[in-house]
């Protein structure tokens, strides 16, 4: 049985991973320290997948618990790397602390990939790396426009790190970036939980139909798009989970064409936020409430994925409609109960 890493493994994207990796027959060790969510996922985990992974509670950004941890660990097939902060506010107040903590973890994990070079190593990036694309669909060989946060420039230095590192240590790794990961594993035993207010879309949205917040506010309605609203490539999370399978079978079966492969994570489908409401409207029966707001100083006004190099290079593609993602996360919201969340 391989055993891989899941850092963040009780996070949004990480639990869902843990899981596709647990039903593939690997072993999961997922090292997480609770700082954006909460042990009970580890619950819903052993629930879907009828196996409890091992959990350590580290602060991986703390080096002597990192090399520790590590140091008991030395026999992973792979290591998929999701532990990061991620408010974008937050990081424009707060810009030294997600610098220490976003890339001192990369760095010291990579120093043990370094170390054992046949550890395939996979990168959670994203498409702030993109910017306001010039054209689109977005293409992975698009221009890296300068980033809007300092968490999105974690991003953005985090993949030169792994590129100069994977250089110089000859190993192999991939990055894949996500466009906007939505929805919940079906089952609804896990799924989607910000501590405090969310700064995402759906679950907003899931949170104010369940009457937890007020009316949803949508930022600006006089974009140069079909209804003037942004558009973004919306993937269910099940999805996301499952290329991570697909780019670790990928390093594992050395099967890679250079030292750091890049891919985008999207459905090649872009949806304004209007639509997304209306999504969730068919998929729930239940009206949303919602007012217009103005413009976020930030937004770009359409990302959406050219998906061909996944589907090509990794064998997938995401296979979840919009309506389904919607019909997902409104189940796991109803399972959470009326006090979750807020």
């Amino acid at each position: 049985m391989k055993k891989v890493l899941v850092t963040g493994g009780l996070g949004f994207i990480g639990s869902h991973t843990a899981v596709e990796l647990l039903g593939r027959g690997y072993e999961a060790v997922i090292a997480d320290n609770l700082s954006n969510t909460r042990a009970a996922v580890l619950d819903g985990i052993e629930a879907i997948a009828g196996v409890r992974p091992s959990w350590v509670d580290v602060d991986l950004a703390d080096p002597t618990a990192c090399r520790a941890f590590l140091a008991r660990h030395g026999d992973l097939a792979g290591i998929i790397h999701f532990a990061a902060h991620k408010a974008v506010g937050e990081s424009v107040q707060k810009p030294l602390q997600y610098y220490l903590n976003n890339l001192g973890s990369l760095a010291l994990l990579l120093e043990h990939v370094a170390a054992h070079p046949a550890c395939g190593f996979i990168f959670s990036s994203s498409c702030t790396v993109y910017g306001q694309a010039d054209e689109l669909p977005i293409r992975e060989d698009a221009p890296i426009k300068p980033a809007e946060s300092p968490y999105g420039n974690t991003k953005q230095v985090g993949e030169e790190v792994l590129r100069d590192a994977a250089r110089a240590h000859d190993f192999k790794a991939i990055a894949l970036r996500y466009f906007n990961p939505i929805g919940a594993h079906p089952s609804a035993r896990i799924g989607e939980l910000p501590l405090g207010v969310p700064q995402n879309l759906v679950p907003f949205i899931t949170q104010s139909a369940a009457g937890l917040r007020g009316p949803l506010k949508v930022f600006g309605n006089d974009y140069p798009t079909r209804d003037g609203t942004c558009v973004r490539d919306y993937i269910h999370v099940v999805d996301v989970a499952l290329a991570h399978i697909y780019a670790l079978e990928r390093l594992l079966d050395g099967a890679t064409a250079a030292p750091v492969e890049v891919f985008n994570l999207g459905t090649g489908t872009g949806s304004t936020v209007l639509e997304v409401i209306a999504a969730f409207e068919r998929a729930t029966g239940k009206r949303l409430a919602y007012d217009f707001a103005p413009r976020r100083p930030g937004d770009v006004i359409a990302a959406y994925a050219d998906t061909a190099k996944a589907s090509r290079e990794l064998g997938w593609k995401a296979e979840r409609s919009l309506e389904q993602s919607m019909g997902d996360a409104w189940r796991w919201q109803e399972a959470l109960g009326a006090d979750e969340g807020v």
